[in-house]
């Protein structure tokens, strides 16, 4: 962080980036994409099936049959159907490669590299995205930022800060690292769960009957917000939690400029005071002892 970014008296009291293993979820995508495409490299060149892949499009088949299926049971554990999404996309650009190309003959080899090397590629998309996280612990606020094409900023003071939310997985809990999520007076910080429940009921005899069919859904706001918008996967975690909680406990520290707002207010006010005394004397009917007083 520049010096001309920091406010006047303002420091940095750290500097803090994501732990390389705090993007998991993402890594995960690109780690099932190896282990498919070394699998399925094995089963139809040299397992005891490859006689089954006799034809490309059987290789094609299950090939994205397995790729479809594993994208809708990890979107719909993660309740995330962009996960579906980009296993569809990688089928769809292999299939589109072998047929602009022509390499139908060569799908045995094609389709086992063609899948680790988006892997690779995936891989190195997600550590330049985490890379692009900073984050900036100052004496008085939080600033956040991150994004590769488009750069995204946030910074949060102290003083507007109404709670402090910590996260930490199985992964952080081993490896000290963790998510802090500032809750602003605003809500910033603040997502959406939602909870569905359905029902239904069949009531007649063997030969006729009447379904019927309910539900209801509520929604729960929960500490939630992008990665760079809160202090996603930072470490040493304790170390990070305990200042940040120190920091917003104490409300920043008040820069000279503030207190001179301060001393101001009070003056006015002071001032105010005064004039209002001053009006009301004048406006009070006299007594007959001041009456006395005056004429003496």
């Amino acid at each position: 962080m520049k010096k001309d970014e920091l406010l006047k008296n303002e420091k940095v009291e750290k500097q803090l980036s994501p732990h390389p293993l705090s993007f998991m979820r993402y890594q995960s995508l690109s780690i099932f994409l190896v282990i498919w495409g070394v699998l399925v490299g094995w089963l139809i060149n040299f397992s005891g099936y490859k006689d089954f892949f006799n034809n490309e499009w059987s290789v094609i088949l299950v090939w994205g049959l397995v790729l479809l299926l594993v994208g809708i049971i990890a979107s719909l554990v993660t309740i995330r159907w962009s996960i579906f999404f980009f296993y569809l996309g990688v089928l769809a650009g292999g299939v589109g490669l072998l047929l602009w190309q022509g390499w139908q003959n060569n799908v045995w080899i094609f389709i086992p590299f063609y899948t680790v090397a988006v892997s690779i590629i995936g891989f190195l998309i997600v550590e330049f995205y985490r890379r692009s996280h900073k984050y900036f612990i100052t004496n008085l606020r939080i600033i956040t930022q991150g994004g590769i094409s488009t750069k995204r900023r946030m910074s949060v003071n102290y003083e507007n800060i109404s709670n402090i939310s910590e996260k930490q997985g199985v992964l952080g809990q081993i490896f000290d690292f963790g998510t802090i999520i500032p809750i602003s007076k605003s809500g910033l910080g603040l997502g959406d769960d939602q909870s569905l429940a359905a029902g239904g009921i069949a009531v007649g005899g063997d030969k006729s009957k009447l379904f019927g069919f309910f539900g209801g859904g509520q929604e729960v706001k929960t500490p939630k917000s992008r990665t760079y918008y809160e202090l996603h996967g930072v470490y040493p975690f304790k170390n990070v939690r305990k200042l940040v909680s120190q920091l917003h406990h104490e409300g920043g520290t008040i820069t000279p400029y503030q207190q001179e707002q301060v001393t101001f207010q009070k003056e006015q006010v002071d001032i105010q005071k005064q004039m209002r005394d001053l009006l009301k004397m004048q406006t009070e009917p006299k007594t007959e002892e001041e009456d006395e007083e005056e004429k003496d």
